[in-house]
């Protein structure tokens, strides 16, 4: 797949917005993309559904994009659901209204295309599409990346010469100063994650309101762009020379989006790295993307990851849901005679073999084909499903990736990869939010307990060949504990082989290799050899890959303290693992 000139994007975003004309309901205020539920209302899902492509229209048309059929199904839309009388009315609102999210990329298309979104409507349909919107300053948001849905709705209607919340933009506006941490990091509000809100979120949003704000706001807007140019100094490294990025954190399910924060600096003008570096990173991430069955038959985007995967989401994982991805498509905005549009896409430029990245609270190793990262397992109690594996494993690989659990009865079930756990009366045991944690240049420290009579202090040290972990466990009952290493695809086509031995374990196919070793260091009575183990998890718990096996080392963890060192060997040897695959699936080539 081309992606070069500006013709070319605007290509592949109608490409993937095209196959959901059919499912607009009369009136096109609704798409109903599916039958999976959320937690919050059917009228909500439809609602969702419909604003998400937006992230990706309004861009094209702001940059000069024309498609009527499009235009005319968002006017009639935005019509049928502001209007009270309407049946398709999107209704009023509650607190944590799902409602007041998708709100963020009507007010985008407010700012950016009037003439497509605004002038069309007549007065009271204007009347209409304002007062449902300024219904979001009737509420208190939750303390995080949704206040800056809040902050996009005031400057839209402010931009419109409408009726807008003045004190409450300012409100917002001062509270994510609060989430601010340093180094162009901050943290997801009260919720004290750093994943890919800061990018996709937060970065976004502020990057948005320098570039439409900056005559009326220039010390905010400039300390934002200061900011996204310091955050994309580190930020590079969740990103493999591939194109690949790091599953790491919730809302996977939003795919390229991972990229957007890269979007976001060229529509502000921001230049961490060369508009080269900036193309080049968007492009390998697009193709990476489009090389995945991440489409159903009919073209839907689905709920997943690398593949259709409803384990791995969140109870806001809605059919519509994954549609924020085409926040990725901002650079559309570009003039044509942006150098965007006309430079050669290149390479990451050198980086670091370990780069420390306090305060993400994350250490990562640039390997040649793929970068992991380790992390101290630190996320909010509050989570909103899976959180134990999407924050806290060991160790996060652009191109292993990670398992969710099915249940805890089971190993295979667990499928516990990058991370010790401990077996105990039929229930898998494993690190969950950790007690107290340093991570430095060299290594990451973290004490955690599994299980109330266990408590563990890991080591996790970055080596060029993959990693090294130190457990010291201290236990007051007898059990096993199994240091498990990254899953490996498993499927016989692509040339798979796993074998144990003695304190190893191997599973190796033609693109991805992991090797698990392990020695006890200091054993509190009897020593008992550990074992290496195959763990062939259950189906469709790794986010890239349907089916794995995990390679570990069995430990016999006695009453006292027992010290074990594990070893894990990874490595990944360039092939594409869906190239050329007959999967069933749409993806898009």
């Amino acid at each position: 797949m081309d992606l070069y000139s500006k013709e070319d994007f605007q290509r592949l975003m109608l490409s993937v917005l095209e196959p959901l004309k059919p499912y607009y309901s009369r009136e096109k205020a609704e798409l109903i993309l599916g039958v999976t539920a959320t937690n919050y209302d059917r009228k909500a899902e439809g609602m969702e559904a419909f604003s998400r492509p937006l992230w990706g229209l309004v861009p094209f048309w702001a940059g000069g994009g024309e498609e009527t059929g499009f235009e005319e199904i968002y006017r009639k839309g935005l019509k049928a659901g502001t209007d009270p009388g309407n049946p398709e009315f999107w209704g009023g609102f509650h607190a944590f209204d799902q409602k007041f999210v998708e709100m963020a990329a009507i007010a985008y298309g407010l700012i950016l295309t009037p003439q497509k979104l605004w002038d069309p409507l007549s007065e009271s349909e204007k009347e209409h599409l304002s007062s449902w919107l300024y219904g979001i300053n009737d509420y208190d948001l939750p303390v995080c990346n949704w206040i800056l849905f809040a902050v996009l709705v005031n400057v839209a209607l402010m931009k419109r010469g409408r009726k807008y919340d003045s004190k409450k933009l300012e409100i917002y506006l001062k509270g994510v100063e609060e989430f601010y941490l340093g180094d162009g990091w901050y943290q997801d509000g009260d919720s004290g994650q750093k994943d890919y809100y800061v990018s996709f979120a937060i970065h976004f949003y502020c990057l948005f309101y320098a570039s439409v704000m900056e005559k009326e706001d220039p010390e905010r807007c400039r300390n934002y762009k200061e900011r996204a140019m310091l955050f994309g100094k580190t930020f590079i490294y969740w990103f493999d020379e591939e194109g690949a990025a790091l599953p790491f954190g919730r809302s996977l399910t939003y795919r390229f989006a991972q990229v957007s924060f890269w979007s976001a600096c060229l529509m502000a003008g921001v230049y961490p790295f060369s508009v080269g570096v900036i193309k080049g990173l968007i492009v390998r991430h697009l193709q990476d993307w489009m090389k995945k069955p991440i489409f159903d038959r009919d073209g839907i985007l689905t709920i997943g990851y690398g593949y259709p995967d409803l384990i791995m989401g969140e109870r806001y994982n809605g059919p519509g849901s994954p549609y924020w991805a085409m926040k990725t498509f901002a650079f559309l905005q570009l003039p044509d005679d942006h150098e965007f549009w006309t430079v050669v896409p290149a390479p990451l430029p050198p980086l670091e073999k370990t780069r420390l990245l306090p305060y993400a609270d994350m250490l990562i190793a640039a390997h040649a084909g793929h970068h992991t990262a380790y992390v101290p397992g630190r996320y909010s109690s509050s989570g909103h499903g899976q959180s134990q594996a999407k924050y806290g494993k060991f160790a996060y690989d652009t191109r292993l990736g990670f398992h969710v659990a099915k249940s805890n009865f089971e190993l295979h079930e667990a499928a516990p990869d990058s991370m010790l756990a401990f077996l105990i009366d039929g229930y898998v045991y494993v690190r969950r939010i950790c007690e107290d944690f340093t991570v430095s240049e060299e290594k990451v420290v973290s004490v955690w307990s599994p299980y109330p009579k266990i408590q563990v202090e890991t080591v996790v040290i970055p080596e060029e060949w993959g990693h090294k972990r130190i457990h010291r466990i201290v236990s007051n009952i007898s059990c096993a504990a199994y240091d498990c290493g990254f899953g490996i695809a498993s499927d016989p086509s692509d040339e798979f082989t796993g074998k144990t031995e003695e304190g190893t374990a191997l599973a190796e196919n033609r693109y991805a290799f992991c090797r698990v070793t392990g020695k006890y260091t200091e054993v509190a009575g009897e020593r008992v050899p550990e074992a290496g183990v195959i763990i062939d998890a259950d189906p469709n718990t790794n986010l890239l890959y349907p089916k794995t096996v995990i390679p570990a080392v069995q430990y016999h963890i006695m009453e006292g303290v027992t010290v074990v060192e594990t070893c894990v060997y990874a490595d990944w040897k360039g092939l594409d693992y869906w190239e050329g695959k007959k999967s069933g699936l749409n993806g898009t080539d």
